[in-house]
């Protein structure tokens, strides 16, 4: 029973010490950029005015607006893309480490913004905390799912969207006028993304990198044991460490394939199938579209000025509430980025065109998803991850499987009845 406790609490930290610096900052940078709208455009606009001599329209204050909140998740795009070749010449949990200097930096450039009268300085800030969103939302959950025992595998992993939900409802809360939120606080809110970087960069060096990781990608298999007992205790180790083997040897002679590579593979068709279609759904879902412009939605829905910022903490509420409790409908977000650029970028105007109805379309995309998801995503609970491979083996050969079983009619060579 010790040794259980031990091991649960190992996990726990585990999971805490990857998710302060990781999808929890994807949240947070979402939810901090809404309660200082007003006050950066008008920086923008006084900015403009003492360069040119003349102020900006309303229509450029809201295009250059537009493309302050679109280059985060375009540079959320430039993380995700990044991810992968970091987790594998890096590691998971030094990649996570480095991830952190893209939004000290940032944190940086948007605290001075003000003070060196320069808005551009906020737009690379945005840029770059992309960035380290991009790249945390695909390692954390690729290193939680690695550390994590088979039975607790799913739960562990599920942490990442309950971390992103805790950063937007405490990046709104930090929001508010009352602490960080005001006229003068702006740029403090914007650089207060460093502290959960600096958490990070002190607490995640203590705990072990992923023993698949170690195993697989590098052959270190006492790096690996080493590692299994840090996170498991002193329990029984051989059940696990076989599992992995076999991993390694299904895993030996192959190479990280280039993604034009993966296109002409027909072993991987329905996994990259399934990737299309979730990170489509996750772009144009419109969730993140609502943090973004939650102030202008609600002002255009006719709540006061100064109880808009209370509102939009009642919106990340409910999705760290959904996430702590409704595991399956939150399970599909850990395979991908959360990337919305599309949705960011094209809200405004049909908000304009479609008023009241403009998330129609975004229903639509949920519920095609929905559809997807339950007719053609394997069940992954309980299963190691060979046994998740030969689903989607046997769904990607399904077709020569049938040919092979059914050869046809023989030929006919006589007419004669």
């Amino acid at each position: 029973m010790l040794t259980f406790c031990k091991h649960i609490k190992n996990l726990i930290l585990t999971v805490c010490a990857a998710g302060i610096g990781g999808t929890f900052q994807y949240g947070y940078n979402i939810s901090i950029i809404n309660a200082p709208t007003l006050y950066i455009q008008t920086f923008m606009n006084k900015t403009w005015l003492e360069r040119t001599g003349a102020p900006l329209g309303s229509g450029m204050v809201l295009l250059l607006w537009s493309f302050t909140v679109s280059v985060f998740p375009l540079g959320g795009l430039a993380g995700a893309v990044a991810a992968g070749p970091m987790a594998i010449v890096l590691g998971r949990k030094m990649s996570l480490l480095v991830n952190n200097v893209f939004v000290i930096i940032a944190a940086v450039l948007s605290g001075f913004s003000q003070m060196a009268r320069s808005f551009e300085m906020i737009m690379l800030s945005r840029f770059l905390t992309g960035v380290n969103a991009g790249v945390s939302m695909n390692i954390q959950p690729m290193y939680l799912a690695e550390s994590a025992p088979r039975k607790l595998r799913g739960a562990v992993a599920l942490t990442s969207a309950s971390f992103t939900a805790l950063g937007l409802v405490l990046g709104q809360v930090v929001g508010l006028r009352e602490l960080l939120g005001g006229e003068e606080s702006w740029p403090l809110l914007l650089a207060s993304n460093a502290v959960p970087a600096l958490i990070q960069l002190m607490v995640l060096p203590w705990f072990p990198e992923s023993p698949r990781y170690l195993l697989i990608d590098r052959g270190d298999r006492e790096s690996c044991i080493s590692a299994l007992k840090k996170l498991r205790g002193s329990s029984d180790l051989g059940e696990e460490l076989e599992e992995m083997l076999a991993e390694q040897a299904a895993a030996k002679g192959q190479r990280a394939k280039k993604p034009w590579e993966l296109f002409q593979n027909p072993a991987v068709r329905w996994q990259l199938i399934s990737i299309i279609v979730l990170s489509s759904a996750m772009q144009l879902c419109g969730n993140d579209s609502m943090y973004f412009y939650a102030a202008y939605v609600f002002q255009e829905a006719g709540i006061p000025q100064d109880t808009i910022p209370y509102v939009v903490i009642g919106t990340g509420s409910c999705e760290l509430i959904t996430s702590v409790t409704c595991v399956r409908g939150l399970i599909t977000c850990l395979l991908l980025y959360r990337m919305s650029l599309t949705s960011s970028c094209s809200l405004p105007p049909p908000q304009k065109n479609l008023a009241h109805f403009c998330y129609v379309p975004f229903l639509v995309v949920c519920i095609c998803t929905a559809v997807y998801i339950w007719f053609f995503l394997p069940e992954t609970k309980g299963k190691s991850f060979l046994e998740i491979s030969e689903e989607f083996r046997k769904r990607n050969f399904r077709a020569q499987s049938l040919e092979a079983f059914y050869k046809g009619p023989e030929e006919i060579r006589s007419t004669t009845l």
